[in-house]
């Protein structure tokens, strides 16, 4: 037994990683992952150009694939779905011994359907019948144009995983989505058990962004008492967003509604920490997870991160830990000048793009690649 594998069996949290890899599916790949305690896998389209653009891993596939007809952003998604297909098979058994509760694979619909609904329920319908994996969950990113495509989905017995939160008032919106379509689920007859979903509320990036804003309040009124209280803030508000999005959780979860569909045998949609790795330096290497371990959540970490827990993590409910502090460091934040609203908005703005553009760089290698191994089409 290892610290990962008691972060859930003693925290209550699963810990799955953040990365995708046709490597993963040799032996000593994944296999050693779950091993270690690992319950799960997330990918996006960074990680998946990444991960096809080093070495050569791909090209023996991509070759045969393109050569037979297939145009290159087709091919994408034929090595795509080749590794999340070995992905879903090596945690099948995780799925099945727990009852559907971990030993899921999550892959994103197109990053350039994030503010197309119809766009984005097709895709997202598409990929979920293609892969027909009950451990599958299909990626939509929590814009406003995704919500109504996560309704939908969830609506058609899919299982999502709702990605791209940054602010409290998008996760209410993202419970709200998944409680509709739960209830419409449960009035046509379905049965909300087949259901699974996680909320994926991306942390450090606040983090990056809060701290340059406050770094620059306080470079503006130097040795001042605004610069100091700004300077102590730093480094505070990712943490304290994600007590406050779980005491939503909570509290969401025991409301009327949404505990009358559990009572019916829906699933809670479980907070997800996502982007947990430490980007500054001169922060503790393991804030974004030790600091928020708790029950009925998911912690997406990548393989450095998943490491370093094993060595050093400390398995401690820290969660919901001073929930009237986290909301005090809300409030501070605003009082020195920082908007969150507006920080949210440019980080959902900032990854949705993010996200786009290794997708686009991704395809435009591929058809490079394409035509340097003679099967341009």
């Amino acid at each position: 037994m290892t610290r990962v594998h008691d972060l859930f069996d003693v925290g209550g949290q699963s810990p799955w990683v953040d990365d995708l890899k046709r490597s993963y599916l040799e032996p000593g790949g994944l296999d050693a992952l779950v091993e270690l305690g690992v319950r799960g896998l997330t990918s996006n389209p960074t990680i998946l150009a990444k991960s096809i653009e080093a070495g050569h891993d791909y090209d023996e596939q991509f070759a045969d694939v393109v050569s037979g007809g297939t145009s290159v952003d087709d091919a994408y998604w034929e090595l795509v779905l080749h590794d999340a297909t070995g992905a879903l098979g090596i945690f099948r058994p995780l799925y099945d011994a727990s009852s559907g509760g971990d030993g899921f694979v999550s892959v994103e619909v197109s990053p350039a359907l994030a503010h197309d609904t119809a766009g984005t329920t097709e895709a997202a319908r598409a990929l979920s019948m293609r892969v027909a994996a009950p451990n599958l969950l299909v990626k939509i990113p929590a814009t406003v144009e995704g919500l109504p495509a996560i309704e939908e989905m969830v609506a058609e017995a899919r299982s999502v995983n709702v990605t791209l939160i940054f602010s409290l008032e998008r996760y209410a919106a993202v419970i709200d989505a998944y409680e509709r379509g739960l209830a419409r689920l449960v009035a046509s007859g379905g049965d909300p058990s087949r259901v699974a979903s996680v909320a994926s509320f991306f942390v450090s990036r606040v983090d990056t962004e809060v701290d340059r804003r406050l770094e620059a309040i306080a470079a503006a009124a130097p040795g001042t008492a605004r610069a100091g209280r700004a300077l102590g803030l730093r480094g505070s508000a990712a943490v304290a967003q994600a007590r406050l999005a779980y005491a939503l959780f909570r509290a969401r979860l025991s409301s009327p509604p949404l505990a009358a569909l559990v009572a019916a045998g829906a699933r809670a949609q479980r907070p997800l920490w996502a982007s947990t790795s430490t980007k500054n330096p001169s922060y503790p290497d393991l804030l974004y997870v030790d600091s928020l371990v708790g029950p009925d959540t998911v912690n997406t970490m990548p393989p450095a991160t998943i490491d370093a827990f094993a060595d050093h993590g400390v398995v401690a409910r820290t969660v919901d830990h001073d929930v009237e502090g986290a909301r005090a460091t809300i409030d501070g934040l605003a009082e020195v000048g920082v908007d969150l609203g507006e920080v949210t908005a440019q980080l959902e703005v900032e990854g949705v793009a993010s996200f786009a553009k290794s997708f686009e760089e991704l395809l435009g290698t591929l058809h490079q690649k394409a035509a340097t191994l003679g099967v341009a089409r």
